[in-house]
């Protein structure tokens, strides 16, 4: 961030600018569910800055729309735990249901969808009242969650029963089921909320839906030399800044897919740490950060390059990440 103060010198108006101290880079905030730890990454220095204790088996962690409240999903706690990012205060629970893994904030900033695996259901949560708005029978073992750019649709993924659910928000009620592979993990919405990406990690692939009438419309599917298909099961999924490249987490392939969105061909295999699970942007789209639970790293992708760059130590079981801005 940069100070300046106006000076008027013979009529002519000066912009003197100074370098405001204890400038910032943005991060990366990382859970590591066996740790039970949040740890914050410079995304500058590459290295952990910051390290704060939370509940039991934190895994899909996301910001509040103003970056000043961190929502985590302590799974074996039973909670959602609300941080206050500035002191690493957990400041209250909200409802949950039992067992929140993922979750997605709707864009009005104030309702919370949630996965809970072990009840089959989604919980609906307001963050203002933190009170539940409603529970929605889904199949079993729901995970992924996604919230469309409109606000007007959720999506819960089903791993057993291997759906993707489509709910009216307006309703909470399901309003469509679409069959993918084995084992629903994530689910993405484009920008422009016209295309759904699912990815199936028994299965093997990933799924791509038109939102308008839930038509499938590619079918995407992974091969690495030299790594049994067995070993390739995508989890994680996101979308570079122009929804030109998706990147593609495939487990223990220990591998990042890139993907050509125009034609849904495998552009590269990135090679990365061990048990790959989920993945953060850099606020400003020049890196991309991936959660690898087994090696307990994440690997730093340089997206101009597409090579992976660096590897830092987390924790044990890193596995949900998000991306905080802290420069104006």
């Amino acid at each position: 961030m940069i100070r300046g103060r106006r000076l008027l010198v013979s009529g002519v108006t000066v912009l003197l600018s100074v370098l405001a101290s204890g400038v910032s880079a943005d991060e990366i905030w990382v859970s590591n569910e066996k740790s039970d730890t949040v740890v914050v990454i410079d995304t500058d220095k590459l290295e952990v800055v910051r390290k704060y204790k939370v509940g039991d088996r934190p895994r899909g962690i996301t910001f509040s729309k103003d970056y000043k409240h961190l929502y985590i999903c302590a799974s074996d706690s039973d909670a959602v735990q609300v941080m206050d990012v500035e002191s690493g205060e957990i400041l209250y629970d909200l409802p949950s249901g039992e067992d929140p893994e993922q979750f997605a904030l709707h864009p009005n900033g104030k309702l919370l969808y949630i996965a809970n695996e072990d009840d089959g259901i989604t919980t609906v949560v307001d963050t203002e009242t933190k009170r539940v708005i409603k529970q929605i029978n889904v199949g079993v073992e729901p995970e992924g969650m996604a919230v469309s750019p409109d606000g007007k649709t959720t999506i819960t993924t089903s791993e057993t029963t291997n759906m993707a659910h489509w709910i009216d928000t307006s309703t909470n009620t399901i309003f469509a089921n679409s069959l993918v592979d084995a084992r629903p993990r994530h689910a993405e919405f484009t920008e422009d909320g016209k295309r759904l990406w699912v990815s199936s990690e028994i299965g093997g692939t990933v799924t791509v839906f038109k939102t308008e009438d839930q038509s499938e419309i590619a079918k995407i599917e992974f091969e690495i030399a030299g790594v049994h298909p067995d070993k390739v099961q995508p989890v994680g999924v996101e979308l570079n800044k122009d929804n030109s490249l998706a990147f593609v987490a495939l487990g223990p392939a220990n591998h990042i897919a890139v993907i050509d969105t125009t034609n849904y061909k495998v552009l590269k295999y990135i090679l990365v740490g061990k048990r790959v699970w989920h993945m953060a942007f850099s606020p400003d789209y020049t890196k991309l950060f991936t959660t690898n639970g087994v090696s307990g790293d994440v690997s730093v992708i340089d997206l101009e390059k597409l090579e992976a760059i660096k590897s830092i130590k987390v924790g044990r079981f890193p596995w949900g990440a998000a991306a905080r801005p802290t420069q104006n």
